[in-house]
């Protein structure tokens, strides 16, 4: 390929890199928004969303003009197919920051509960996966990316107890349901933030081993 295709490439990897750092922050001031319940960070990480958005469309752009300008083969076209499908999940990714941020600032609002149940333990085993999905990126680990989705069935399982202690406090607290709902939401959303970095880690391997193992296990 030309000098100019792999300046492009390079592009695209930098702007993917930013992303990756950004989105990895939001999910950071998100988790912490919630268990202080800090609505001033809260409204910092929604207002950041933009931001997220932003560089999103920015590499699907990159990503479309490089396929279209220099119809790139083999494991450059992986490369930059990989790039434009874990885009999509990045920005989920802010999305869902967001939407647990939009929870603390709930939180705010309405009455203390006297319990976090096992949030934090989630959200640090979430923010885990979330960092080893981009590093198999940024090394193209194919190991790490396969460890990366052997945690989903931990994240699962954590949101799982999560949800049914919620439940079980809201029968015994019902005055205060709306606090335990926030907190339902924001469990959920970060299981859903490890299930898109089960789809970064499965873009990973595709894009260093060319397999494509979406929808089985590894």
């Amino acid at each position: 390929m030309s000098k100019l295709f792999l300046t492009e490439i390079d592009k695209l990897k930098s702007k993917t890199l930013a992303l990756c750092a950004l989105v990895e922050e939001r999910l950071h001031l998100s988790v912490k928004s919630v268990l202080d319940v800090d609505s001033d960070l809260a409204n910092t990480v929604i207002k950041g969303d933009e931001d997220v958005d932003q560089k999103e469309v920015e590499i699907e752009e990159e990503c479309l003009k490089i396929l279209a300008l220099y119809q790139p083969v083999a494991a450059d076209l992986r490369l930059v197919v990989a790039i434009l499908k874990l885009n999509n999940d990045l920005e989920r990714i802010g999305d869902l920051s967001a939407s647990i941020a939009y929870r603390a600032r709930d939180l705010f609002d309405l009455p203390r509960v006297n319990s976090n149940f096992n949030i934090p333990q989630l959200a640090d085993k979430v923010k885990e996966v979330l960092r080893f999905s981009i590093n198999s990126f940024v090394n193209l680990n194919p190991d790490l990316a396969r460890e990366v989705m052997s945690s989903d069935d931990e994240i699962d399982r954590l949101n799982r107890t999560n949800l049914s202690e919620i439940q079980r406090s809201i029968k015994q607290d019902p005055e205060k349901i709306e606090s335990y709902i926030s907190l339902m939401i924001a469990s959920r959303a970060l299981e859903r933030v490890g299930d898109h970095c089960t789809n970064i880690a499965e873009d990973v391997i595709y894009m260093v081993q060319g397999d494509i193992i979406r929808h089985r296990m590894a």
